[in-house]
């Protein structure tokens, strides 16, 4: 039995948002549309269905129901449209993994050159990294719980690599 289960998640709504974090107006149109607070550097959030997450200084990452996805795009141009802002939906364009068991942070160390010891990674911490060749977000659910995002074009790649992480006996229990 292995140490951790992976399964990639079923489509979700993914909406990227840049501009100005510190915009009092942006920072309520994000927290009225998702009913979450607004994340701080390296967080991520949730309510519900719902989450937002810090993704660089100018830049949100909103996860939320796939068919909402066009709606919310919509009604954050709506609520944004006398601040520079930009807004895309990139549901399409994003994979999402689970990776849940003991042996998560181990699989992940294979491959993201992060500290992922529990110390310095907990949960509502969220990184953008790299997985062995591809670039990927990655956040702590709970002890034993991650998601990983990576661009859809390497989805096989990254499942490749996590089932090849995750193999019976290759874990290392460093953590």
């Amino acid at each position: 039995m292995s140490e951790v289960t992976i399964t990639r998640a079923p489509a979700t709504g993914m909406i990227t948002l840049r501009g100005d974090l510190s915009n009092v107006a942006l920072q309520t149109a994000v927290t009225t549309l998702t009913g979450t607070g607004f994340p701080q550097q390296r967080e991520i959030l949730h309510e519900g269905e719902r989450s937002v997450a810090w993704m660089a200084p100018d830049e949100l990452l909103l996860l939320l129901p796939h068919a909402e996805a066009q709606a919310t795009v919509a009604q954050l141009s709506q609520s944004l449209t006398d601040i520079p802002h930009l807004v895309a939906e990139v549901s399409d364009a994003r994979s999402l993994f689970r990776l849940s068991g003991p042996g998560v942070r181990e699989v992940l160390a294979k491959g993201a050159p992060i500290d992922l010891s529990p110390m310095a990674f907990q949960p509502r911490h969220i990184r953008r990294t790299r997985l062995g060749q591809v670039a990927a977000a990655l956040w702590m659910v709970d002890a034993d719980t991650f998601c990983l995002i990576c661009f859809r074009s390497v989805t096989e790649y990254v499942d490749t690599f996590l089932a090849t992480a995750a193999r019976e006996g290759s874990l290392p229990n460093h953590f």
